[in-house]
């Protein structure tokens, strides 16, 4: 899947002849054919001419709106699917306690096994000359062998989790253990990462994984509209008006896969930088342009990654594995399969 990202305020996207032309008063800021796009994300005070509108929809490309510092707004969606079979099943799970029970423990379970994995990753790699304690122990190298430990006790008593608030709390636990030795694996200059802030993310390293959890619940979001679901009836994220819970349920297990390890990477091979960012009113961070189109671009390049996926054993990108896990869903709810299998890496 490709997405037009536009991001500067004043632009205007117009369809002309089989292109999309984005310009700012007369000139011409992307021209790119029309049947290379399959997604469109406006940011901030940008204008979709309506004729530009009805010929993205006509071509089943979703317009999704957000504001500047990338909070949701709203989207404008082809035909909604017909799968009204599909929205059904998922109607009568959500009040189903051992399928919901059921769902939330693999979602969660995901979700801990993978930041484990992440953590193990850093373990293998970190550096034995970094601050040792009185006793010549590796300071982060421990730090993070504790925390894989808690994880690793955390997935075992989710095995045993009686309720879906029992679960979430599992989830808090092992997120809790991960985000405490987070920083440990920043090794590039001017960076630290003291714990998760989300509203408003109030340093660089939180100011990333914002905005890459904005980016993955998006293309989530989607991915709900495109397999039949209804985005806004979740199993384990509690039923909120406005709250698309289903999408941010399959958003858990591909957080540390997709965001948190594209962040790690950018950050430590010096791809963002410091003063890549800027701080406005209430200390609250955000990347300047041009390291604002950078991180899309690579978060862009990530997702149309090709990877076998670890269930079907053929190749596929992230963005159709994100799908796959939605149709697993889909058959799991309607009764074709007996358990939802989550997305691991290795």
């Amino acid at each position: 899947m490709s997405t037009l990202h536009i991001t500067r305020d004043g632009s205007v996207l117009r369809k002309v002849d089989e292109q999309l032309k984005v310009t700012i008063e007369k000139e011409t800021i992307i021209d790119v054919p029309l049947i290379k796009v399959d997604h469109v994300v406006v940011w901030g005070r940008v204008t979709v001419t309506p004729l530009t509108v009805r010929s993205l929809l006509e071509h089943g490309i979703e317009i999704v709106y957000l504001t500047t510092y990338g909070k949701y707004i709203g989207r404008l969606q082809p035909e909604f699917s017909k799968n009204s079979i599909l929205r059904k099943a998922q109607y009568k799970a959500s009040d189903d306690k051992s399928k919901a029970e059921a769902i939330s423990k693999a979602l969660v379970y995901g979700k801990l096994a993978n930041i484990r994995t992440i953590l193990l990753r850093a373990g293998r790699s970190h550096n034995p000359e970094d601050k040792v304690d009185e006793v010549g122990s590796n300071i982060a190298g421990v730090k993070i062998e504790e925390a894989i430990e808690r994880i690793k006790v955390t997935i075992r008593k989710l095995k045993d989790a009686a309720s879906v608030d029992e679960i979430r709390g599992h989830e808090g636990a092992g997120t809790a253990a991960y985000f405490g030795v987070f920083g440990e694996l920043i090794k590039a200059d001017g960076f630290s990462f003291d714990g998760r802030e989300r509203r408003p993310p109030t340093d660089p390293v939180n100011a990333l994984l914002s905005l890459g959890y904005v980016l993955l619940t998006s293309d989530m979001h989607t991915v709900c509209n495109i397999v039949g679901f209804d985005p806004y009836i979740g199993f384990l994220h509690s039923d909120k008006y406005g709250k698309p819970s289903l999408a941010l349920d399959l958003v858990e297990e591909f957080r540390p896969v997709m965001v948190d390890s594209l962040v790690l990477s950018l950050i430590n091979k010096k791809v963002i930088q410091i003063d890549d960012f800027e701080v406005e009113l209430g200390k609250v961070y955000k990347l300047k342009d041009s390291a604002f189109k950078k991180f899309l671009q690579h978060y862009e390049e990530k997702k149309r990654a090709e990877i076998k996926h670890p269930l079907f054993d053929y190749k596929a990108t992230y963005f159709k594995s994100f799908e796959l896990q939605a149709r697993l869903l889909g058959k799991f709810i309607s009764g074709e399969i007996e358990e939802y299998i989550p997305f691991l890496i290795k």
